[in-house]
């Protein structure tokens, strides 16, 4: 049996759950399809999901199509919940990019799009609601080729567009685009000779696996038009595998839930071997024993005694399985897709008493989404999480109060930035001297480093000039003091060097009895890594950057002028402008912190036709005076408080 793992994408609304259940009622695992404008279907499980009708959490359900047992994972299409997305993107075998045959590309379809062909994962394309009013085919198709890729294959065409009746047509694909890949192709393409059927098809699912092309084919989830042959074209065109059960086991966890009881559950793709239920696997963190394992099959979770290659399955006994962990041997490179959230928010309880509870249910979410990135202020007893966007936001606050219980209010949504090293400094600490009450001596230096190269330590002293736990707990201290700046902002893109080091020996008294005061401990090397990194840092300087959008904004030409004014006032900074007849194509940059006042404002600047998508593309220094950020450590440039609250002394 050949295991396909499917990916399910698309912008808001364009169709992607209701494809979902089209495809569950094909290969029989449901007797209807579910309607999510009834809350009826099979992977929107939460009640927010069905109460909202948008899907907020991925979800895995399985069918089989002739000999393929096809996983199929359902993605959020919110632009706010693209971390649920990112998370799948490293288990997916293959894609089906979702786009309304009403709306066309949207901004979320570009964002997509343009990641499935960076990570090559082979997709198809499936233009949905060919049975609603004001459903395009040709239109929609050079769309596609215009603002998504060339690289699109028409698999045959839509009939009777806008109707009930509405259906797909499967005809040959074109020679032309699948010739840009084939050299023979191109030789008969040219000469205009007839090539068999059976070569262009061979061609295609080549070029398909390669992430080359993408086929396109037409339909109706909701009347089920073109499913039969988006459905085989999926089993043909996309690459199902065996897998090597005998191999090394080697597997990653892309989601964390928690059970009725409270227990953690980790879904699992297993990319190499097999792991078994009262098995003992690697992770991160060491090794930790699976109590169960259930396995993804028509259409439901099945127990199992083992896991194969291939196959995606829920794994208990995990307890300390964090999204991204691998399992067992390394299977290519964990990497962020999308960039982090660039909004952040203070979460507080309604009823004072329940801050302690709000912090732990946070922490819980924060498992199942960590870059929502929970931060608690000891001195202000606040808490505050990372965001997306306004929805997200909702979305939180509603979890809070039907699961955990908790009202909660959210303050003003403010932008999170980072710091950067201005220059180069240096700072050296030697134990039990100058102030130093720590039996430890440090010195590093910070360098700035090229932007996106984030955080790089380096030895500049041997390796074996003291044990090498002080030097690790030396480098970790470093990444976690680097979460808060000088202005309390996260410093990212420098090399941190250690350019000194010093430790006491072991030391017993004559009863042979360890003496921590006579010698050096690991505590010794993190409490004092803080105080000499932040006063390097503090002579280096840094510079306070704002994330900032790349935007591409499209409105009516008549209305430029009442438009470039507001687009200035948000400092925004237009890098070409462009006029396609009646239309304004506008392409620059404008702060993340200003992108929401723009989506709100432009409806009543360009009479309701005005369209904007805007991604994140880099970050900029602060134009006047830095922003600042509550501190929620010991704040070590205070170099008297630190002293008090880390050894409750301040030393002569």
């Amino acid at each position: 049996m050949r295991i396909l793992n499917l990916g399910i994408l698309a912008h808001v609304d364009a169709g992607k759950t209701s494809l979902t259940e089209r495809l569950l009622h094909a290969a029989g695992v449901i007797d209807e399809p579910g309607s999510v404008d009834d809350g009826n279907t099979q992977t929107d499980t939460l009640a927010l999901e069905r109460r909202r009708g948008i899907t907020i959490k991925s979800a895995v359900v399985s069918f089989t199509i002739g000999d393929v047992t096809v996983n199929l994972i359902d993605t959020p299409g919110h632009p706010d919940f693209i971390a649920e997305v990112e998370r799948v993107l490293h288990v997916l075998d293959g894609a089906v990019l979702v786009v309304s045959a009403v709306e066309g590309v949207q901004a979320q379809t570009r964002i997509l799009m343009r990641t499935l062909r960076r990570l090559r994962i082979p997709t198809i394309v499936f233009v949905n609601k060919i049975d609603r009013g004001g459903a395009r085919g040709d239109a929609v198709l050079r769309e596609l080729a215009r603002r998504l890729t060339p690289a699109i294959v028409p698999m045959g065409a839509p009939a009777g567009l806008g109707t009930r009746a509405a259906d797909f047509v499967p005809a040959p694909p074109p020679l032309d685009v699948l010739a840009e890949h084939d050299d023979d192709l191109l030789s008969a393409f040219v000469d205009g000779t007839a090539v068999p059927r059976e070569r262009v098809l061979h061609a295609l699912t080549t070029q398909t696996r390669r992430s080359e092309v993408h086929p396109v084919y037409f339909g109706s989830a909701v009347t089920g038009a073109g499913l039969d042959a988006l459905t085989a074209g999926i089993v043909t065109h996309l690459p199902a595998t065996e897998g090597d059960l005998d191999a090394t086991a080697s597997a990653s966890v892309f989601k964390v839930e928690r059970g009725p009881a409270g227990e953690k559950i980790a879904y699992v793709r297993m990319f190499a071997g097999t792991i078994r239920a009262r098995e003992r696997v690697h992770l991160p963190d060491g090794e930790q024993k699976i109590t169960g394992i259930a396995v993804f099959d028509d259409g439901g979770a099945a127990e199992s005694g083992a896991l194969t290659a291939g196959r995606i399955g829920k794994v208990w006994g995990l307890g300390a399985a964090r999204i991204g962990d691998r399992i067992g041997e390394p299977h290519g490179a964990a990497a962020h897709h999308f960039a982090p959230p660039s909004l952040e928010s203070v979460v507080a309880p309604v009823r004072a008493g329940d801050r302690g509870a709000l912090y732990a249910a946070l922490t819980q979410l924060a498992e199942q989404d960590p870059l929502i990135d929970v931060r608690h202020d000891d001195v202000r007893g606040e808490t505050s999480v990372s965001l997306y966007g306004e929805v997200q936001k909702e979305v939180i606050q509603a979890t809070l109060a039907e699961e955990y219980g908790i009202d909660v209010t959210f303050r003003d949504t403010t932008t999170i930035c980072v710091e950067r090293p201005a220059g180069t400094g240096e700072a050296v600490e030697i134990g039990q001297k100058d102030g130093n009450p720590f039996l430890a001596t440090i010195g590093l230096r910070v360098e700035p480093a090229p932007p996106g190269a984030g955080v790089t330590f380096r030895l500049e002293v041997e390796a074996g000039a003291m044990p090498a736990a002080f030097f690790t707990a030396v480098q970790e201290t470093v990444t976690a003091t680097l979460q808060q700046g000088l202005h309390g902002w996260q410093v990212a893109d420098c090399t941190v060097t250690m350019t000194r080091s010093g430790y006491w020996p072991r030391q017993s008294h004559a009863h042979q009895q360890f003496d921590k005061s006579m010698s050096s401990t690991g505590h010794d090397f993190r409490s004092l890594t803080p105080l000499v990194l932040m006063a390097a840092l503090r002579r280096a300087g840094t510079v306070v950057h704002e994330p900032v959008h790349r935007f591409h904004l499209e409105a009516p030409a008549d209305q430029l002028g009442a438009l470039l004014p507001v687009l200035s006032r948000l400092h925004a900074v237009p890098s070409s402008t462009v006029t396609q007849g009646a239309t304004c194509v506008l392409e620059g940059g404008i702060p993340a912190a200003a992108v929401h006042e723009l989506q709100v404002r432009l409806p009543g600047l360009t009479r309701g036709e005005g369209v904007l998508e805007s991604a994140f593309d880099r970050y900029e220094p602060v134009p006047g005076p830095p922003p600042a950020r509550a501190r929620t450590d010991h704040n070590p440039l205070d170099r008297l408080a630190y002293l008090l609250r880390v050894v409750r002394r301040v030393p002569a």
